[in-house]
């Protein structure tokens, strides 16, 4: 009898994480509506995958997964993938940020839709509330407007009085107007006498110019807005910009960092597509939007690059690489 246990608990210890959870009764069909790139956000999308996995929904067995990132398409391509989407009937529709959000709201009537991270859904009309989303809505928002006084006064610690911030904003996001101007206003900022240049670009190819705006103003930093795919798609020619002007940059995710930026303050996308899975599971075996309270995140990480910070010749105060979540280089 011990013999055939232990042969039984060998066998269980060698199975796929899938075949430990609870299996569905339900396979469940969703689609991915990103404005962005399978390379920039393959890593989320696996984050997403292996929550799924964890709770029984294994891609190729009982999960199907309808991908459509825009890449290159742009907008043009988000709304006619979003139709598409609209029309086959699935469990849920994960949107990853607010303008891949709001064009599904408006395309996608009736099919749950998981947002991973939107900052401020509420205010830009996306739900009825944190508590009560109300409609068709429901997963995760981000704190990114929110943030904005504590990544400035970050920032403020390595940065000269009176510098003059550049701050690089999507001209076709609506929200970014909006960050932009709170930016100007926050304590840390006007305690330390900062300038504020606006540097807009509305694709890639704006950055050149971009680039000569930097030069021209003077900049002496440069913040980055978040929530935005244009921008998260860039990641790596925006830290490449901030190098050859020889900036200290500050980003809301630590992508850029891993690409060679030098500081970011936010919550881990990782983990919010990790949270987005549990919104698909309950939507998928029947749980109404309209009855799942949007989540907002509770934990937020400090990223610094020393590396990059040593090729500026920046000396970070220690008590600031003490109180970060994770130092490279």
């Amino acid at each position: 009898m011990k013999t055939a246990r232990r042969a039984f608990i060998v066998a269980l210890a060698g199975m796929p994480i899938w075949a430990h959870a609870q299996q569905p009764q339900k396979p469940l069909r969703i689609g991915i509506l990103s404005s962005g790139t399978t390379e920039m956000r393959g890593h989320l999308e696996q984050s997403l995958i292996r929550s799924l996995a964890e709770q029984g929904y294994v891609e190729g067995r009982n999960l199907t997964i309808e991908r459509r990132y825009a890449g290159a398409g742009g907008r043009t391509r988000v709304i006619e993938s979003a139709r598409e989407l609209a029309g086959m009937n699935l469990d849920a529709v994960v949107t990853t940020c607010t303008p891949s959000t709001a064009t599904a709201k408006a395309a996608i009537a009736s099919t749950p839709i998981v947002m991973a991270a939107v900052s401020d859904p509420v205010g830009q009309g996306l739900i009825a509330s944190l508590a009560k989303p109300g409609g068709n809505i429901t997963g995760l928002s981000s704190q990114g407007e929110d943030l904005l006084p504590k990544m400035m006064e970050l920032f403020a610690r390595i940065l000269p009085k009176a510098a003059i911030v550049a701050v690089l904003a999507n001209t076709n996001n609506p929200l970014h107007a909006r960050m932009r101007d709170k930016l100007r206003d926050v304590a840390p900022a006007r305690a330390a006498g900062f300038g504020f240049v606006r540097v807009e670009i509305g694709s890639g190819a704006d950055l050149a110019a971009a680039s000569e705006t930097l030069a021209r103003e003077r900049a002496t930093a440069l913040f980055v807005l978040g929530d935005d795919p244009l921008i998260f798609n860039q990641q790596v020619a925006i830290v490449r910009l901030a190098a050859k002007h020889r900036l200290p940059d500050f980003y809301w995710a630590r992508e850029f960092v891993d690409a060679g930026g030098l500081m970011s303050y936010g919550e881990n996308l990782r983990s919010d597509y990790r949270s987005a899975a549990t919104y698909i599971v309950k939507v998928g075996r029947g749980t109404r939007p309209a009855d799942l309270p949007v989540q907002q995140p509770t934990r937020f990480e400090l990223i610094i690059n020393r590396g990059t910070a040593r090729t500026l010749g920046i000396s970070l105060p220690q008590d600031l690489l003490l109180s970060a979540d994770e130092v490279i280089g």
